[in-house]
C-alpha cells in the first residue's frame, strides 16, 4: 500500500513540540501588529514569507528573528486566546488529534497580565477550540476520537532584560545576583507557578527549557527540575539541538527528562567537549541505549533543523536515520508552524520519503507520539484514549487499502 499525502492529513496524529509565539497565523499577526501599532517588515503575508518567515534561513538568528514579532502581539489576553485558538484549529485541520502547546509565559507578563492571566487565555483558546470540535455528531458518537490538549511551560536557559517586561524587572531586581543565580531563580519562579496553576485546574502538562545551548547548560536549572519532578509534572528538555551528547545526557540525569526536543546531536562524537570522555564512541553508544531502555522520547523536528543546523546539508543525514536504526523512540514534531512554515502532514511526508519510513513503522511512530503525550488525565483515561486512537487509525488504514485494493497484509 502506498503512503499518499491525502492518507496521512486523515491519520490521528499528534504533535508533542510546537510553540505557540512560532505558529502564528501570518494573517493574524498582520491584524493584531495593526490593532496594536506594532510596526512589521511587511503588511502582507507575501512580504513577510520574503523577509521574515522564509523557507530557509541563513542561520539560527535569522530563524529566531521572526519571534520579535510575534511575542510583540501575544501581550494580552484576547491575543493569546485567538492565538491559541487558531493553533488548535489549524491542527485539527490536518488530522491532529492531541497537541503540547509549549510556550514562554514570561514572556508576556506585566503589570497589566499575571502569570495565571497568561495561562488562562491560553487554555480559554484551546478548550474553547476543543469544546466546539468535540461537539460534533462523530466524536460525540465515539466513531473518531476527540481533540484533547496540554500546555507545557518553557523556561529560558538564558534571557536578559530586553527578552520581556517580566524579565527586564526580575534581572532589575536581582541586579547585583551573578547571572547564573538570576537564571535559576526565573527557572525555580516558573516551575512554581506552573504546579500551583495546574493545581487550580488548568492542563499544565509539562515543564521544558527551551533557550541558546551553549554556555548554559541544563544543570544550572537543577532545581526548577527537581520541583517539577517533586510535585508529579512531566519534563521536557530541549538538548542536542545546538550541542553535543553531554546536553542530553544532563536533560536526562540533572533534569529528570521524559522527553528529549531535537536531541538532534545525540550521536555527534565529534562535538564532545569534556575532556574526560576520552571514548567517545562507548559514550555515545551507552548514552543512546540508556534512551533506547527507558524509552525517552525524542521530538524530532525535520524542517526546523534544516533551516538552523547550516552543517545539515541533506536532509538524508539528519539523525533521524540513527533513531530508527537504533529503534528509539521518537514522534515527528513541528517545532514552529509558522516560523519553519511545515505541518505534521509534511514532516511525515518528508520521514517517510527520506527515510523510508513503511506502513508499518509509520504506525508505531504515530500512535507512539500519543503513547508517550503528556496526556491531562488519568493513566486509565490515557490508555482509553490512546486505544481510540489506535482503533480509529486501524479503520483508516482499511479503508485506504481497499482505497487503493491492496489487501493483503505487507
Amino acid at each position: 500500500m502506498r503512503i499518499t499525502r491525502e492518507f496521512i492529513e486523515k491519520l490521528p496524529k499528534s504533535d508533542l513540540h510546537v510553540h505557540l509565539d512560532g505558529s502564528i497565523r501570518l494573517e493574524t499577526l498582520i491584524d493584531l501588529a495593526r490593532q496594536q501599532n506594532v510596526e512589521l517588515p511587511s503588511y502582507t503575508t507575501e512580504g513577510l514569507r520574503e523577509l521574515v518567515f522564509k523557507d530557509k534561513y541563513q542561520n539560527l538568528g535569522e530563524y529566531l528573528a521572526g519571534f520579535g514579532y510575534t511575542t510583540r502581539v501575544l501581550q494580552n489576553a484576547e491575543a493569546l486566546e485567538r492565538v491559541a485558538y487558531e493553533l488548535a484549529e489549524d491542527s485539527a485541520g490536518e488530522g491532529i488529534r492531541y497537541i503540547e502547546i509549549r510556550f514562554a509565559p514570561q514572556l508576556h507578563v506585566h503589570q497589566n497580565l499575571y502569570m495565571e492571566h497568561v495561562l488562562d487565555a491560553v487554555n480559554r483558546g484551546l478548550s474553547g477550540f476543543a469544546s466546539r470540535f468535540n461537539r460534533q455528531e462523530r466524536i460525540v458518537s465515539g466513531a473518531e476520537p476527540a481533540f484533547r490538549f496540554g500546555i507545557i511551560c518553557c523556561a529560558m536557559r538564558m534571557f536578559n532584560a530586553k527578552f520581556s517586561a517580566y524579565y527586564d524587572k526580575f534581572s532589575s531586581v536581582h541586579h547585583f545576583s551573578p547571572q547564573k543565580r538570576v537564571l535559576r531563580l526565573a527557572s525555580e519562579e516558573l516551575a512554581m507557578a506552573a504546579v500551583k496553576i495546574r493545581d487550580m485546574g488548568l492542563p499544565i502538562v509539562g515543564f521544558d527549557l527551551a533557550g541558546q545551548e551553549s554556555g548554559y547548560p541544563a544543570e544550572d536549572h537543577r532545581s526548577a527540575y527537581h520541583y517539577a519532578h517533586r510535585n508529579f509534572l512531566k519534563k521536557t528538555v530541549h538538548a542536542g539541538e545546538a550541542y553535543g551528547p553531554e546536553s542530553i545526557f544532563q536533560a536526562i540525569t540533572d533534569l529528570y527528562a521524559d522527553r528529549i526536543g531535537h536531541g538532534f546531536h545525540l550521536y555527534s562524537t565529534d562535538i564532545i567537549a569534556n575532556p574526560a570522555i576520552t571514548d567517545k564512541e562507548a559514550y555515545v553508544r551507552k548514552l543512546a541505549n540508556f534512551i533506547a531502555d527507558r524509552r525517552i522520547t525524542l521530538e524530532v523536528c525535520l524542517t526546523s533543523n534544516m533551516q538552523t543546523m547550516p552543517e545539515l546539508k541533506r536532509l538524508e543525514d539528519h539523525a533521524l536515520k540513527k533513531f530508527l536504526e537504533h529503534n528509539l523512540s521518537i514522534s515527528l514534531c513541528t517545532d514552529n508552524r509558522t516560523v519553519s512554515n511545515t505541518s505534521i502532514t509534511q514532516e511525515i511526508e518528508l520521514a517517510v520519503k527520506h527515510f523510508n519510513v513503511d506502513l508499518k513503522r509509520l504506525k508505531n511512530i504515530l500512535i507512539y507520539g500519543f503513547k508517550r503525550s503528556f496526556f491531562p488525565g488519568s493513566y486509565t483515561e490515557k490508555r482509553e484514549y490512546v486505544r481510540q486512537i489506535i482503533d480509529y487509525y486501524e479503520f483508516l488504514e482499511r479503508q485506504e487499502r481497499e482505497r487503493q485494493g491492496t489487501f493483503q497484509a505487507e
